[in-house]
């Protein structure tokens, strides 16, 4: 079996990394008190006059941006759909970090929803909606765990922080 990195160094054009994320979201400050106090990711772009903030936590311009439509747009479907079912966000590198993020969304429910925690055997991930129902998963990797190992890939029990 061909494993990632080796096909990654045979690749000489083509997708190397996730870039960034875009979201519609209805009430900007709404959402930037969520992204920016709740899970802690800096605004790094706030243009003035315009509804648009971004954000960055790694080595890239930004991560994810965040662009207001209003109240009045349509919201995320429930239940099965064509799209974005989730994005992932590393929170840390322990559980003890993962804990951490569970106190901090139990103190907004205002601004949150926590929708389950799983473990998938390569992550610990917290499941959570952000205040325009979009999910995000919140984890930490598992230390030393093989990322190439197909049985580990077939995890998947509840998390219990």
């Amino acid at each position: 079996m061909e494993t990632v990195s080796e096909t990654r160094s045979e690749v000489t054009t083509g997708v190397v990394e996730l870039g960034h994320v875009v979201l519609f979201v209805s009430d900007l400050a709404r959402s930037t008190e969520f992204y920016r106090d709740v899970l802690g990711w800096p605004v790094v772009f706030e243009p003035s006059g315009a509804p648009v903030k971004a954000f960055r936590a790694s080595n890239t311009h930004h991560d994810l941006m965040l662009i207001e439509v209003g109240a009045g747009a349509q919201p995320v479907p429930r239940g099965r759909r064509v799209g974005v079912y989730h994005f992932g966000l590393k929170v840390g590198d322990s559980d003890d970090q993962l804990r951490a993020v569970a106190r901090r969304l139990a103190e907004r429910p205002d601004l949150v929803s926590v929708e389950g925690a799983t473990d998938h055997g390569l992550t610990h991930s917290l499941y959570v909606k952000d205040p325009d129902g979009n999910e995000i998963e919140l984890y930490v990797d598992v230390p030393g765990v093989d990322w190439d190992d197909p049985e580990v890939w077939a995890t998947s029990r509840p998390l219990t922080l």
